[in-house]
């Protein structure tokens, strides 16, 4: 489906700061260029930035806001490096060769130095957000915690027993995991507007159903998606064993039979074609597909309405609505 428009209003700033803020000559700041999509693996030029989401929320909170859109760059392009940073050890830790449709750093340079150029990025994210003032470096620091602190339950997560993960949970990780750099972009963006503590406060409470959204959508596409859209085969996050909320929901929703099936498969050493349609079937027989959409809009109903209430103008407030609906039905 279409991106929405202010998304992409912002990316040639984007790039520009990124281009600048990586600009070093050594092999780490070449294999962080790559990493954001600014270089191929051979060092020539090229643009596969990803959607830029992070980035583009403090931007346009800020615009939005009557702030300044080039005072907010050291921000957005703080939280992007900390994203960013985030899916180097992410791909590390899950053994992912490829994302984007590209190698990973790993794959690529190796751990050790996957490790160096992630750890190089956290560095620089910092000192990108130290450059737009002690308020929104805390803030950074603050949300940084919180996504680390949500991968490492995530791990947790990963050698669990699928029947000892309950929904709630599984929300209280993604919140951590997910939620915490989408609630930090509105709340930088609030901030660098000189909005009112109660706006800000309001502004992360959105940031928190769009962020759940925003996984819970994730969620179903490691199950349900489209292979050729999102890269990876379908039913990708069962033979990885994650215990995402489509899992926990199904154990919850599912009979005694099913759930001792979904309690054999999740304990092998390895899951093959034929245990994920079981584990497919299964979910479809306990409708978790659709409670896991209706979860999905109810978060994204939320937001808007949260949203509706905020100091946004008109054109704001239907182009966040653009995003909303992309939230809803994106397929990648």
């Amino acid at each position: 489906m279409t991106t929405p428009r202010f998304l992409s209003r912002y990316t040639s700033l984007i790039e520009s700061e990124l281009r600048d803020a990586l600009a070093g000559d050594s092999l780490l700041y070449a294999i962080l260029r790559y990493h954001v999509g600014l270089e191929d693996e051979h060092g020539a030029p090229t643009l596969a930035l990803g959607k830029l989401i992070r980035p583009s929320l403090v931007l346009f909170t800020t615009e939005k806001l009557g702030g300044d859109v080039e005072q907010a760059l050291p921000a957005a392009i703080g939280l992007e490096f900390v994203h960013n940073f985030s899916l180097i050890h992410d791909d590390i830790q899950d053994h992912d060769e490829i994302r984007r449709g590209r190698k990973t750093v790993w794959s690529l340079y190796g751990i050790a130095q996957a490790i160096n150029a992630g750890d190089l990025m956290q560095a620089l994210a910092i000192a990108q957000g130290a450059r737009a003032g002690r308020e929104i470096v805390a803030a950074l620091i603050e949300a940084t915690v919180a996504m680390i602190e949500g991968q490492g339950l995530d791990l947790i997560f990963e050698k669990k027993k699928v029947e000892e993960i309950e929904v709630a949970s599984y929300l209280d990780m993604i919140d951590k995991k997910t939620g915490a750099l989408i609630r930090c972009a509105f709340r930088m963006g609030g901030l660098l507007a000189g909005s009112p503590i109660d706006v800000v406060q309001d502004l992360v409470e959105v940031g928190r159903d769009l962020g759940r959204a925003f996984q819970i959508r994730d969620d179903l596409l490691g199950i349900w998606g489209n292979g050729t859209v999102t890269g990876k085969p379908q039913g990708s996050d069962i033979r990885r064993r994650k215990k995402s909320l489509p899992v926990s929901m199904a154990f919850a929703q599912a009979c005694s039979e099913d759930r001792d099936l979904l309690t054999k498969i999740y304990s092998r050493e390895k899951i093959d074609d034929k245990d994920v349609e079981r584990v497919i079937a299964l979910m479809g027989q306990a409708n978790v597909r659709q409670a896991c959409e209706e979860q999905v809009n109810a978060h994204l109903e939320q937001a808007r309405a949260r949203f509706a209430t905020l100091p946004f103008s008109e054109r704001g407030i239907k182009e966040m609505n653009e995003l909303i609906d992309y939230l809803a039905r994106r397929k990648k």
